[in-house]
């Protein structure tokens, strides 16, 4: 029960309803001295964890991509090229269909941009700059080659160096940056609260929300039918056992701690190859993250309309697409593992500020269970495909 009263989405639905009512307490009387002075606090915190939270981002990209290259390396084979192909087919795969469907939709939704007709947020008291080691790209490239060096030339120490930074990555995300969400978020929102933006546009992220959902069973739907189709068995035989593995992945919201329970229900198809699914469902567990994908593309097009008055454009949407299937390989199967992994894309590549990051990890948090759960049944359909493809090609266990 503490589990999860305490929860990342509980505190940060508790950062964003204190946040929107101070700030619309504070938007009530703005010319009060008190007012006037609490917003300034405000504003000057919220820029202090944002540029925290930016300078950690390099070291994200560097921590998460790195370590996964020189480990698919030292363990190439063709079954894990393989299935690298897919996990990165399915991810950017969910990015382009929900690419698609934000063109599509996001205009329907009656979208206002929230530049006009707002109350201005005083400025800041006191600023803190912070600047990155070094700019997310170049943390992306430097990344790759590092990976690949290693790879090439067999560096055992240099790998278990990397191994060792990503752990302290990982430690770095759970003990610094989870913690100051919650109050970067409650800053954000009350900031929102008080200009006059959140009022009238809460009820479109809900709406947003559901038709993600809709976009996850199409998605899952289409990678069971896709892998029925090339293996030549019934792909209801695996889907009608991974209900248990559904449920577990809503509650935990991490594929990794799924993990145990997805292998078991993976174990009682009567259609999976035993060491594919030893052999599958583990990685994909860790690489394959089309739900979360899929849930983070449609939320930056949103969030895009709602704070600049406009969706990205199609350009740059692929390459952010494309981009995003790699970094979802890198990230860890935790809660928020693919929005922590790719916010160097989101303020790179689609540039958004703070408000618009801010806005994204909430409402990606909101949600992440339900992309997790999509996550982790997709893995039983590519775990098929891996059977079929085992199969045609006359692998032995």
């Amino acid at each position: 029960m503490k589990k999860i009263i305490f929860s990342l989405p509980f505190r940060l639905l508790l950062g964003v309803a204190a946040g929107i009512l101070l700030g619309l307490l504070s938007g009530r009387y703005p010319e009060a001295p008190v007012s006037m002075a609490f917003m300034n606090v405000i504003v000057s915190l919220k820029q202090i964890l944002g540029e925290i939270i930016n300078f950690c981002v390099p070291l994200i990209v560097i921590g998460f991509i790195a370590p996964s290259i020189t480990t698919l390396g030292k363990n190439a084979s063709r079954m894990l090229g393989v299935a690298l192909l897919l996990a990165y087919a399915s991810s950017i795969g969910a990015a382009f269909f929900s690419t698609a469907a934000g063109y599509a939709l996001i205009p329907r939704l009656s979208i206002v941009s929230a530049a006009e007709g707002l109350r201005s947020l005083p400025e800041a008291v006191f600023q803190l700059e912070i600047a990155p080691i070094m700019s997310v790209m170049s943390a992306l490239v430097f990344s790759v080659l590092i990976g690949l060096g290693v790879t090439w030339t067999g560096s055992s120490r240099t790998a278990e160096l990397l191994d060792e930074f990503q752990k302290i990555v990982l430690q770095v995300v759970s003990r610094v940056i989870i913690p100051v969400l919650p109050f970067f978020i409650a800053c954000t929102f009350c900031g929102l609260a008080y200009e006059g933006t959140i009022t009238q546009q809460l009820p479109v992220f809900l709406k947003v929300i559901i038709i993600v959902m809709i976009g996850h069973y199409i998605w899952m739907a289409l990678l069971y039918f896709l892998a029925g189709v090339y293996s030549g068995k019934n792909p209801l035989e695996v889907v009608k056992h991974y209900g248990p593995a559904y449920i577990t992945a809503v509650g935990t919201m991490s594929s990794a701690a799924t993990l145990a329970v997805a292998l078991r229900c993976a174990k009682k198809s009567s259609v999976l190859r035993e060491d594919m699914v030893n052999f599958g469902v583990p990685l994909f567990a860790n690489i394959h993250l089309c739900g979360s994908v899929l849930t983070e593309v449609f939320f930056v097009m949103t969030v895009s309309q709602i704070l600049y008055g406009t969706i990205p454009s199609l350009g740059t949407m692929i390459l952010f697409c494309l981009l995003l299937g790699i970094f979802a390989i890198g990230a860890p199967g935790v809660p928020g593992g693919t929005v922590m992994a790719s916010l160097g894309l989101i303020t790179g590549v689609l540039l958004f500020d703070a408000t618009g990051t801010a806005l994204m990890l909430t409402i990606f948090a909101l949600q992440d269970s339900f992309g997790t759960a999509c996550n982790v049944t997709g893995d039983g359909a590519l775990t098929l495909i891996l059977t079929g493809y085992a199969d045609k090609h006359h692998i032995e266990a």
